[in-house]
C-alpha cells in the first residue's frame, strides 16, 4: 500500500506507523566532534566529541533528566523503552552521558542499543575533508546536492533513497516495539494545546543520531516527502520532540537548544574579551 506523502519512495513501501499507536519519540543530535570544529565533512567518518562537544552533550543530558523543569519538556514522567543510538563515537557518547544522568534520575536501568540505521548518511569521497576543498573540486555536484538531493549526493556516498529505506526499517522495527508496550489510543480527544494537559506514561523511545540522518527519520515520521529534506535542520545537541496519538504524528518540539545557552554566554564573553585585548571594534 501506498504511504501517504510518500511521493519519492516506493509506491509499495510498508507503512512504518503501527495502528493506534500512542508514544513519545526524542531526537537527539549528538555534541560538536572533533571535525565539527574543523570544519570537515563527516559522513560514516568516526571522529570523537570535541571538548566543546563534551559540554553540549552533558548539559544535554542534564536538562533530559530534569525535563520536567520550566519549561517543562514535552516528554512522559516514565524512563524510555531504550536510547537508540548511532554506532558512530559522537553519536554514542552523547547517548552515553544521556543513559547516565536518566539511570541515575529515575534510579532504574535503562538499555542502551547501537543502530545502524542511525548511521549519518554516507559523504563517500567528501568524509574527512574540509569544505573548501570539497566546493573546489567537486563544486558543481555538491551545489546539485544541495539543490536537489534526491538527485545527486556525494561521490561514492549514499543517496537519500537508500537512507530512507535503512532508516524506516530502523523505524518500523523501534515503533512496534512500543506499541507492544500500552494498547492502542485515539485520535478522538482535544489537538489543541494550552489547555492542561496531565502528566503522560505512554512509552517513548530516544533516538541519538545526526543532522542528515534525523531529517530523513523527521521527514518518515511526518509522512512527508523525501524532497522536503532540507526543511528541517537540526542543531548540535537540539531536542526535537515527536508525539504519537492514536498512530498520528505531531511535532511538538523542534531543534530546542535554550540547556546551551550557558556554553553561548561562554562564548560571547570570550570574544567580547579577544575584542577589548585587540582594540577591534
Amino acid at each position: 500500500m501506498a504511504e501517504r506523502g510518500g511521493r519519492d519512495r516506493e509506491p509499495d513501501a510498508p507503512t512504518i506507523m503501527p495502528d493506534g499507536l500512542d508514544a513519545t519519540v526524542l531526537l537527539v543530535r549528538h555534541g560538536e566532534s572533533e571535525w565539527v570544529a574543523e570544519g570537515r565533512f563527516q559522513g560514516h567518518g568516526d571522529p570523537d566529541l570535541s571538548a566543546l562537544g563534551h559540554r553540549q552533550a552533558l548539559l544535554t543530558a542534564q536538562r533530559i533528566a530534569n525535563r520536567g523543569r520550566t519549561p517543562a519538556l514535552p516528554l512522559p514522567v516514565t524512563a524510555p523503552r531504550a536510547i537508540v543510538h548511532s554506532p558512530l563515537r559522537r553519536a554514542a557518547r552523547t547517548a552515553a552521558l544521556i543513559r547516565e544522568h536518566l539511570e541515575g534520575q529515575l534510579a532504574a536501568s535503562i538499555e542502551a542499543v547501537a543502530d545502524p540505521g542511525l548511521m549519518e548518511i554516507g559523504q563517500g569521497e567528501w568524509e574527512g575533508r574540509l569544505a573548501a576543498e570539497i566546493t573546489e573540486r567537486w563544486g558543481d555536484i555538491l551545489s546539485a546536492w544541495r539543490l536537489d538531493p534526491i538527485s545527486a549526493w556525494a561521490p561514492g556516498g549514499e543517496s537519500l533513497r537508500i537512507v530512507d529505506a535503512r532508516v524506516r526499517a530502523m523505524l518500523r522495527a523501534r515503533l512496534a516495539e512500543l506499541a507492544t508496550l500500552a494498547p492502542p489510543g485515539t485520535t478522538n480527544r482535544s489537538q489543541v494545546l494550552g489547555y492542561h494537559e496531565p502528566a503522560t506514561d505512554e512509552p517513548w523511545l530516544i533516538l541519538v543520531g545526526h543532522d542528515g540522518v534525523f531529517k530523513i527519520v523527521l521527514l518518515a515520521l511526518l509522512d512527508l516527502p523525501l524532497a522536503r529534506f532540507w526543511t528541517l535542520p537540526f542543531a548540535l545537541c537540539g531536542l526535537t520532540v515527536v508525539e504519537l496519538r492514536g498512530g498520528r504524528p505531531r511535532l511538538r518540539l523542534h531543534n530546542a537548544t535554550d540547556h546551551l545557552a550557558a556554553l553561548e554566554d561562554e562564548a560571547a564573553l570570550a570574544r567580547d574579551a579577544e575584542r577589548r585585548r585587540s582594540g577591534a571594534l
